[in-house]
C-alpha cells in the first residue's frame, strides 16, 4: 500500500484558493478527487524522469505503489498547481468576458489574464528550478566531484 492521491490533493489545496474547488469538495468528494486526478495525471510524466521513486500508480485505488517522500509529494502538488494555472489562463469563459464587456471590465479582465499568465510563468520557472535542484541533490555523487571525477557512466 502506497501513498494516497488524497495526500497530494491536500498539499495542492493548501497552495490554491479557488471557491469553485472548495464548492466541488463540499458537494461531492468523489467528483472533487476525479477532477484533481486529471491535474495529477498531467503532473506525473513531468516529474517521473527525475523522481528517485517509482511513480507507478493504480488509478482505481487512487494510490501510488510506493510510499512517496514528502519532497516527492510536494513537487507533485506544485506541478499540479502549474497544470491548474494553465487551465485558468486558458479559460475560454474569461476570454469571452474579455471580448464582450465594456471598457472598464475589458481592461479588468485583460489585466486579470495578464497577471495569471505572469503567475503561471513564475510557477513554471520555480518548478523547473526545484526539479533541477532536486535532481542534482538526489542523483549526484558529490564525493566523486570532490575527487575530480565529474562523470561516471
Amino acid at each position: 500500500m502506497g501513498s494516497k492521491f488524497s495526500e497530494i490533493f491536500d498539499l495542492f489545496m493548501v497552495q490554491v484558493k479557488d471557491w469553485r474547488l472548495q464548492s466541488l469538495y463540499e458537494s461531492s468528494t468523489l467528483d472533487f478527487e476525479v477532477y484533481l486526478s486529471g491535474f495529477l495525471m498531467l503532473s506525473i510524466p513531468q516529474f517521473e524522469e527525475v523522481c528517485n521513486q517509482s511513480l507507478a500508480h493504480n488509478e482505481e485505488a487512487k494510490e501510488f505503489t510506493e510510499v512517496l517522500t514528502l519532497d516527492n509529494k510536494t513537487i507533485l502538488s506544485k506541478l499540479m498547481v502549474e497544470k491548474w494555472l494553465e487551465k485558468e489562463v486558458q479559460d475560454v469563459n474569461q476570454m469571452n468576458l474579455h471580448l464582450q464587456d465594456r471598457d472598464f471590465k475589458v481592461y479588468s479582465e485583460s489585466q486579470n489574464l495578464k497577471e495569471k499568465s505572469l503567475h503561471l510563468d513564475k510557477t513554471k520557472e520555480y518548478n523547473s528550478q526545484t526539479m533541477t535542484v532536486y535532481s542534482y541533490s538526489k542523483s549526484t555523487n558529490w564525493a566523486n566531484w570532490l575527487s575530480g571525477t565529474f562523470y561516471t557512466p
